[in-house]
């Protein structure tokens, strides 16, 4: 039984792993539109981003962003492509993931980018709440 739950969530990893690549062929296909393009950019760099939004070494949160945010993010950006070449796009990935992974090393700079201004944020919010009270 655990065998089968085991096999059944690798099977779908893979699926996901490779509907992100396919997404990323899809944005870089001039027949998807525009603003397709913008959002599925957006999933892809995340998805193949080394770094997380939310690290996995918070418990639960860590996981949640990629059980949660990723494959809704995917759903959402393929409905925005059309069938015909999402199903090209799943062909060349699958051909292409049989090499080795992507990794993003732009999604990487702009979850850093992010966590920095986070950082950047509550610093000087912390600062100005320290003056204020002075």
């Amino acid at each position: 039984m655990l065998g089968n739950v085991s096999e059944r969530w690798r099977s779908e990893v893979r699926r996901i792993k490779r509907e992100v690549y396919a997404l990323y062929l899809a944005c870089r296909d001039p027949r998807t539109p525009w603003y397709a393009k913008a959002l599925a950019a957006g999933v892809v760099a995340y998805a193949l981003s080394p770094i997380d939004l939310i690290p996995d070494f918070i418990p639960v949160l860590g996981a949640l962003d990629d059980l949660l945010v990723v494959p809704f993010g995917v759903i959402l950006v393929r409905r925005m492509i059309p069938d015909a070449l999402m199903s090209e796009c799943r062909i060349r990935a699958e051909a292409s993931l049989q090499h080795g992974e992507p990794v993003s090393r732009i999604g990487a700079a702009i979850v850093v980018g992010l966590w920095l201004l986070l950082v950047i944020g509550a610093i000087a919010l912390g600062s100005h709440l320290l003056r204020s009270t002075s």
